[in-house]
């Protein structure tokens, strides 16, 4: 994809956002600057900082690119690492772009405003083959290519923004005080009006979450053209002559509707009642949608489906599992539960690679990775979605 902003060029730009940094570090606080260092950016680590090399110590710098050399101030210093903030650039990336954001640097929603789409998405190809070789230990990661937004802003359909003294917006960076907001760019048109009308009104303290459509008010996915790529792709991942489909935090049945034609029965867990009351709705003699415990569901599933499905319970050749967890990734008992299913094919989402790729670890024993692959549901921020999908051995 080819981005439409305006290329990095000139010191009066390089200036401008060196001021743009400038203030956001005046306003965040507990900082005690340290020391001053020329450092080359050797990668852009997941978490959207750039990292570079003092003395063999990494050192992580927000809104710099891999390529760059750059001055930067120490302001937090570890044993093993040190963080700092950006002080000038002293050799330019090519992929460095305009924000068209002016709140960027201070807001605390995104981090590579700064760099071009096309390598944004080169950065969190390596991320995810990254992590999960570090963590993950995986020798061979059968990575597929990353799948982008086909809009890298105005994009997202809601956002939820918080109220305070007067104050309407996003927290700042790495700090719990609001900057207020008036439009915030990778939200659509319909978002961005609802958050003038907001606005326009007197609001009392909370917090708020503007939608582009009214409807209901459980768990979707924030970019509706990714997120269609996301339950297509499942689709496709899905083998052939399956009879039973467990979908874990299932939310109101995004997957299991999308499914339904491959399997001869589907059953949908989450812990959110109101989803599953959505997911019941409209459901066919084939669904079941449970309101509980994933951890202790998922175990169930095998023993009890002789009852809830018949005279004949599937066995492990026909059953495809797809879990969805939180970032905070799939518990030990969960993983536990996984093991003693044993479904042919495992199917795992995940908004979190770090924790995808230590689940993965814990898993491997039981379990052949066949694909990963990345999508970009969160252009312009740090944030990545992974699907994975894995053979029982």
């Amino acid at each position: 994809m080819k981005t439409s902003k305006p290329r990095w060029s000139g010191r009066s730009e390089r200036d401008l956002f060196r001021i743009k940094i400038a203030r956001s570090t005046i306003h965040r606080t507990g900082f005690l600057i340290l020391r001053t260092v020329d450092l080359k950016i050797k990668d852009v680590a997941f978490g959207g900082k750039g990292v570079g090399r003092d003395n063999g110590k990494a050192v992580f710098i927000p809104f710099t690119i891999n390529g760059e050399r750059v001055s930067a101030k120490i302001v937090r210093e570890k044993k093993q690492f040190a963080e700092a903030e950006l002080v000038d650039l002293i050799e330019v990336s090519p992929h460095r772009v305009r924000s068209p954001c002016p709140y960027f640097g201070r807001c605390g929603g995104c981090s590579y405003q700064h760099i071009d789409y096309e390598h944004q998405l080169a950065l969190k190809f390596r991320q995810v083959h990254d992590v999960l070789r570090r963590i993950g230990k995986l020798a061979d990661v059968p990575m597929r290519p990353i799948i982008p937004s086909p809009s890298s802003y105005r994009y997202r359909n809601r956002i939820t923004v918080h109220a305070r003294d007067g104050v309407v917006g996003f927290f700042r960076r790495e700090s719990h005080r609001l900057i207020d907001i008036e439009h915030c760019p990778i939200a659509m048109a319909e978002v961005n009006r609802a958050l003038a009308d907001l606005r326009a009104t007197p609001v009392r303290d909370g917090h708020y979450t503007l939608r582009a459509e009214s409807g209901s008010r459980v768990f979707t996915q924030t970019n509706d053209a990714v997120a269609d790529a996301l339950r297509d792709l499942i689709a496709r991942l899905v083998p052939s002559g399956q009879e039973l489909l467990v979908d874990a935090y299932c939310g109101a049945g995004f997957f299991a509707k999308k499914l339904l034609e491959k399997f001869q029965r589907i059953i949908g867990i989450d812990w959110d009642k109101f989803a599953i009351e959505a997911a019941r709705e409209n459901a066919t003699t084939k669904e079941t949608y449970i309101a509980g415990d994933v951890e202790i569901e998922v175990g169930a599933v095998h023993r009890t489906a002789r009852g809830r499905f018949g005279s004949i319970a599937p066995t492990c050749e026909k059953i495809t599992l797809i879990v969805d967890p939180p970032a905070a990734g799939l518990s030990a008992n969960l993983r536990e539960a996984i093991v003693d299913l044993a479904p042919a094919t495992l199917i795992y989402v995940s908004c979190n690679p770090a924790t995808l790729a230590r689940d993965l670890k814990e898993l491997d024993d039981k379990f052949k990775i066949e694909s990963v692959t990345p999508l970009d549901m969160f252009p312009q921020t740090a944030e990545i979605e992974v699907v994975v999908s894995a053979s029982c051995r």
